[in-house]
């Protein structure tokens, strides 16, 4: 039994020994790390968002006269022109209320010819008064009341004329409101909304509240991408710039646009805990003949790009502790991080300070810090979080991933 546990004990020192061994051969090696050439590439940078198609061009028809809906000749789908008929709100009221202010027309029309006879006749009375108290046939005071009764006639006349002009306004005014009742298409494009059905009752804005919208009718010969950008990314994105959009509705295709607007206050928020966005519109060239408002869409919008710039993978870049010289103070507000990379000098990791600029895809451009031909240290990553200079480091190839089977 001594024997045994003796055999046992030898084993495990040997075990030991075995592994300090080889620990001690792989320190002597230096780190496996996985290493790049630094070169040159083109760069292209650019803003991905989401959004919705609309169309460039389009009318929200509203009522402006409350009633049912009494004829109803269009569908969403349908194509319109110009001035085409498309639903009718009862105009019973409309007419009455036109036919009422015709006939207070007619009335002001009939004072106006009486007053304006009754003036004919003050005139003539007091033209002949005059010639009367010239002579002295009539008295001072009898001329008084004539020349009273005329200048009474003219008041009175210019009363029923301005009269006779408000109801000629108020028989405009209901002509208007009896038009209303018919509406008719404001433009060329087809009908991509209807909310309303035959039988129902429109009802028109009142001071701050919309009314009832009808009718939506688009223009989608031109149409745009209306996205919500980040504001990280919105201080890049300009008028002018080229996009590629992509439609949910037309898979494996891709349409070129081109930025029209950008916002410049943010969207309203639905809830606190959301993002901070801006609406930027791109123009979408050669759209699809069906191509419908409300598809989802994504855009690529490239913000700028760089031939044959020094640029490195994006998983090189480390973050670094700035490290003050002895009997240095940190200024306020003063960065307590610098940007860098390691890379493998002489076989030893070495950590350079670097300046990055335009940001590709996968690889970001180093504006200063690096030359071109380093050999840099890409990964792994838990080897580079862990790097702080002057470690031994061995360049070896990278792992393939293992497939997962099903």
């Amino acid at each position: 039994m001594k024997r045994k546990k003796l055999w046992i004990s030898l084993g495990a020192l040997a075990v030991l020994l075995i592994g300090g061994v080889a620990i001690a051969g792989m320190q002597d090696k230096g780190l496996g790390v996985q290493v790049a050439t630094v070169g040159k590439e083109n760069l292209t940078a650019k803003v991905s968002a989401n959004g919705k198609v609309q169309a460039v061009t389009k009318a929200d028809i509203s009522a402006n006269v409350m009633g049912q809906v009494t004829r109803l000749a269009v569908k969403e789908g349908d194509r319109v022109t110009r001035g085409q008929f498309l639903m009718e709100i009862d105009p019973r009221s409309a007419r009455a209320n036109a036919d009422a202010m015709q006939a207070n027309l007619q009335a002001a029309q009939s004072d106006l010819i009486s007053v304006t006879a009754n003036l004919a006749q003050a005139k003539s009375d007091l033209a002949r008064a005059k010639a009367n108290r010239e002579a002295g046939i009539i008295a001072a005071a009898d001329f008084e009341k004539i020349r009273t009764a005329f200048e009474t006639a003219t008041a009175t006349q210019e009363t029923s004329r301005r009269r006779t002009e408000q109801a000629k306004a108020n028989v405009a005014q209901s002509h208007v409101g009896l038009g209303n009742s018919t509406i008719t298409a404001p433009m060329d494009g087809v009908v991509t909304a209807r909310r309303i059905e035959l039988g129902e009752t429109a009802v028109p804005g009142i001071q701050n509240s919309a009314g009832t919208v009808l009718v939506t009718i688009s223009d989608m010969s031109k149409v745009e991408a209306e996205m919500e950008v980040d504001e990280a990314s919105i201080p890049s994105v300009k008028l002018g710039q080229e996009a590629q959009v992509r439609i949910d509705a037309y898979p494996n295709q891709t349409f070129k646009g081109q930025v029209t607007e950008v916002g410049g206050s943010p969207m309203l928020k639905l809830s606190s805990n959301e993002a901070t966005k801006f609406k930027v519109k791109v123009w979408i060239k050669d759209p699809p003949l069906t191509i419908k408002p409300g598809l989802s869409a994504q855009a690529d919008i490239y913000t700028g790009s760089r031939d044959q710039a020094l640029a490195i993978p994006f998983q090189s870049l480390v973050m670094r502790e700035i490290k003050l010289k002895p009997g240095e103070v940190r200024q306020p507000g003063a960065a307590r991080e610098e940007e860098g990379v390691f890379i493998s000098e002489g076989g030893k990791a070495k950590f350079l300070a670097v300046k990055t600029g335009l940001m590709g895809d996968l690889s970001v451009e180093v504006s200063s810090g690096l030359k071109g031909g380093e050999t840099l240290i890409t990964g792994p990553n838990r080897i580079l979080r862990d790097l702080k200079g002057g470690e031994k480091v061995r360049a070896e190839k990278a792992k393939p991933k293992e497939e997962v089977k099903p």
